[in-house]
């Protein structure tokens, strides 16, 4: 019988739950900052990648998976889907593949906003990292129980 993949430490199990939420904010935060400075969807990834991780250590893989809500491999699934469909609007403009593509809004609240394909681009890298990163983690775990 092997050993239970869990650490019995009240003051992680605590720092756990304060933690993950604003691991989970920053990792937002990285992500939409990465364009201009540094950041982006690879470095956001991997900080909610270890967010969840963290989560996972403190208390047990299933509420890992509870707090994830989606399997690793769908993650995976749907980033890939949004880096390959950021490409696409260039193809319609007459420009080659994976050529940004940039919209300015006007909105009450925010004023001019530049949306553009990048930052779907960078979603996309965003869950790719995030189900690469867990599928591994995960499947480690689960394999040492």
């Amino acid at each position: 019988m092997s050993p239970q993949f869990t650490l019995q430490s009240l003051i992680l199990r605590t720092a756990a739950h304060f933690l993950l939420p604003l691991l989970l904010i920053f990792s937002v935060f990285l992500l939409l900052r990465g364009h201009n400075e540094p950041g982006g969807g690879f470095i956001a990834g991997l900080v909610a990648a270890s967010a969840v991780a963290l989560y996972m250590f403190a208390l047990d893989i299933r509420s890992a998976k509870r707090v994830l809500r989606f399997e690793p491999r769908d993650l995976l699934g749907w980033g890939l889907l949004f880096g390959v469909i950021s490409g696409v609007p260039a193809v319609f403009m007459g420009q080659p593949f994976f050529t940004s593509q940039w919209l300015e809004l006007t909105l009450p609240v925010l004023g001019d906003l530049k949306v553009g394909t990048p930052l779907l681009f960078d979603i996309g890298v965003y869950l790719v990292v995030i189900g690469g990163v867990l599928l591994i983690l995960l499947s480690l775990a689960e394999a040492e129980e």
